[in-house]
């Protein structure tokens, strides 16, 4: 793979500075959202838990995230990713500590389900990278972004447990689990130190309101409110998971607080989205200010089945190998992990090809191979040879994760006052499909599992027919009311 001129992986000036500091915060955030996964056979027995509590923790791991990232898409797009990374990283090292401290069920589970929010990082280096890099090489700068600071999660998984033996003694995971916070926290300020929201003598667009995503004709008001629904779902999904039906953590009553909760926050986001956008009925907005948000909800679906996979597999692929091929888990847990140590490559490689050969085609044949992917992967038994298995996997997960950084190789190119809500908006939605996987596996057969995720890559494949490749220019205002045009092909 030849990187595209100007970007020269081996600098650290200007635009590559700015891109190595932002997947390294982004690998940071990843390393502590995915602190506990590695540890969890020693955290359960520290901390005196069962098997149900342990289930619990992890689907509490990703509750939040979902809103978070649209919250967070926000406040970047207002903000600035300069100053909302950096406060996002200090904070976030606050429930890390919880964690590390804490002595019972109840501690640990408030403490991870407020890490979820950390999982909301990805969304700001999105936007500062966008800021940095030209069209023609923001799909390879995107990929970089991604994939390297993807993999802080498989970086948890090979480096703390043996920082914890490191340590030892019963309180190593403690100590595995506090550095990661202490990275963080100093990270934090290192960030806001060496970077700007944009090089020197460009405009940092803002939306014009804030509170909910502007979109620009009538018909993409109803297709927006549409595309909410799914994540008010999958956090309905997650609050079945947590009440008796499902594991016991909240009572009936609870349970029915957290839904009535969801149906108020709703309404509330309905009457913000008319507030920004209601004038859309009486008022048209002129074609040149316009963007489809189609280009939108194509990205979304599309990054539920990629990124929404690749979660969910990331958390059963050991247990699969374990069970299918009758190995122990230590052994089962290294084979998988080459699964998620293909992001190294597999999402840069997604993003070059975006910029080579466009973003449309891209997607279509990552979506094809992705559909394909799984599909193998379903028919995987105990009388597979191991090693086909594992090749198997690695070869969807090339299709997974490079499907994701050809997704936010177009998530910049839409709107890019907007870019932070877009990508908060399609990041979430990754996080609705990891939720909604995570529950069928809970149901069904692997098999049937892999085949569920197979049906959403084609229903992507389908949708995605009536994405427009992005080209020409988008359209921005500067504060005096002056028009700049910025490429986008």
């Amino acid at each position: 793979m030849s990187s595209p001129a100007g970007i020269k992986l081996f600098s650290f000036t200007g635009k590559m500075k700015v891109l190595h500091l932002s997947w390294m915060a982004f690998f940071i955030t990843f390393l502590v959202w995915f602190n506990h996964a590695p540890l969890l056979g020693v955290i359960g027995a520290s901390l005196g838990l069962s098997a149900s509590e342990i289930k619990t923790l992890l689907i509490l791991n990703v509750a939040l995230t979902i809103p978070a990232r649209i919250i967070i898409g926000i406040l970047t797009d207002k903000y600035g990713p300069k100053l909302t990374f950096a406060v996002l990283l200090f904070l976030s090292s606050i429930p890390c500590f919880m964690f590390a401290l804490a002595e019972n069920f109840e501690q640990a589970a408030l403490a991870r389900f407020l890490l979820g929010f950390i999982g909301a990082g990805f969304v700001i280096g999105i936007r500062m990278v966008s800021e940095w890099f030209p069209a023609n090489e923001l799909g390879t700068a995107e990929g970089l972004y991604g994939g390297w600071g993807n993999f802080g999660s498989a970086a948890a998984a090979m480096s703390l447990p043996a920082i914890a033996l490191l340590f030892g003694g019963e309180d190593g995971w403690r100590y595995a689990i506090a550095l990661t916070g202490l990275l963080s926290l100093v990270f934090s300020f290192i960030w806001y130190v060496n970077v700007s929201d944009t090089p020197a003598g460009s405009t940092y667009f803002k939306p014009k309101k804030s509170g909910a995503m502007e979109v620009t004709s009538v018909g993409d008001l109803t297709l927006l409110v549409l595309m909410k629904l799914p994540m008010y779902g999958a956090l309905a999904l997650l609050t079945w998971k947590l009440s008796p039906s499902g594991v016991n953590l909240f009572n009936e009553n609870s349970a029915l607080l957290a839904y009535t909760g969801l149906v108020l926050l709703f309404i509330y986001e309905l009457t913000q989205t008319w507030k920004i956008n209601g004038h859309l009925f009486s008022q048209p907005v002129a074609d040149i200010h316009r963007y489809q948000f189609k280009q939108v909800a194509v990205l979304n679906i599309l990054y539920f089945a990629t990124f929404g996979s690749e979660l969910a597999v990331v958390s059963m692929l050991p247990l699969f190998f374990a069970d299918i091929f009758h190995l122990d888990m230590v052994y089962a847990g290294v084979l998988a992990s080459t699964y998620a140590f293909m992001n190294l490559m597999s999402r840069p490689g997604g993003g070059w090809l975006s910029d080579k050969f466009g973003r449309k085609k891209t997607l279509l044949i990552l979506t094809a191979g992705l559909a394909l992917g799984y599909f193998a992967m379903s028919s995987i038994n105990s009388s597979w040879p191991l090693a086909l298995a594992v090749i198997t996997s690695m070869a969807c997960s090339f299709f997974v994760q490079a499907g994701e950084g050809a997704v936010f190789a177009a998530v910049p190119l839409i709107k890019r006052r907007l870019t932070g809500q877009i990508a908060g908006m399609t990041g979430a939605y990754g996080n609705v499909g990891a939720v909604v996987y995570l529950t069928v596996l809970s149901m069904v057969s692997y098999q049937d599992f892999f085949l569920v995720i197979t049906a959403t890559a084609v229903l992507g494949f389908v949708v995605l027919l009536f994405m427009k490749e992005p080209k020409g220019t988008i359209t921005e205002v500067h504060e005096d009311g002056t028009v700049e045009l910025i490429s986008v092909s």
